[in-house]
């Protein structure tokens, strides 16, 4: 099994349930459709669906998008850039989860999402993203890096393990080491470099205010053992 973009987001990103209850809370506060932004496979669109809410997922990896429609038919998915999205619809609640706003190249591409977020909100609607501090998963001293991510598939074992984080240029650098072993025991080795920027809650709040949105609130949402806390500004049109 060779393996793919689908599996290595499930193995990083699938286990991660710290945040659902909040998207829950938020997407009860409305009765319209509801846009999720960078959906990768489904994690948060799938959970909300099952709560029996209307998502439209959506996603620049149109091979994660297949996936995420396999596990979900009822959920609609776009295979867009968040940064540039335009569709024909608006929504009530639009939620950019985990770290999405902090991978968009820096403050044009947030100001880019800013900008078709507005454009897509309805009247009153609500935009809901994610930010965490990278700096607070930064070692502090030599220690040993953290338990790999690790999931079986076929009889096969994937693992993603962080191996050393570091500031570059602005952003937080964070090395993977990626293995996957057959069910015969051959072993495939792969490095992956994930970069996060280093933003702000007060700066990514100027940013919305910018395009017209207006900050109102910020929920916290607690650090796990496996992953940092991020907090959740909240923005209305």
């Amino acid at each position: 099994m060779t393996a793919t973009a689908v599996i290595w987001h499930d193995v990083e990103h699938g286990s991660y349930d710290a945040d659902l209850a909040l998207w829950r809370q938020l997407a009860a506060t409305t009765g319209e459709r509801v846009l999720d932004l960078g959906a990768g496979t489904g994690r948060v669109a799938i959970d909300l669906a099952a709560h029996g809410k209307d998502v439209v997922a959506l996603d620049s990896d149109a091979e994660l998008l297949v996936e995420l429609a396999e596990r979900a038919p009822s959920v609609t998915t776009v295979n867009a850039d968040a940064r540039s999205f335009a569709l024909e619809s608006r929504f009530g609640l639009i939620i950019a989860p985990m770290q999405l706003v902090q991978i968009l190249g820096g403050h044009e591409g947030r100001l880019g999402m800013l900008q078709a977020v507005h454009a897509h909100l309805s009247p009153g609607g609500l935009f809901a993203a994610a930010l965490s501090d990278p700096g607070d998963a930064l070692p502090q001293e030599q220690v040993p890096p953290p338990l790999p991510d690790i999931v079986e598939r076929d009889g096969w074992v994937f693992s993603s393990q962080p191996i050393s984080m570091y500031e570059e240029d602005g952003h937080v650098v964070i090395d993977r080491r990626r293995q996957a072993v057959s069910p015969t025991g051959e072993l495939q080795v792969e490095d992956a470099r994930i970069e996060l920027d280093v933003v702000t809650l007060e700066r990514f709040e100027r940013e919305a205010r910018a395009v017209g949105l207006r900050p109102v609130a910020r929920k916290l949402i607690p650090e796990t053992l496996d992953h940092i806390g991020s907090t959740v500004v909240l923005c209305l049109r």
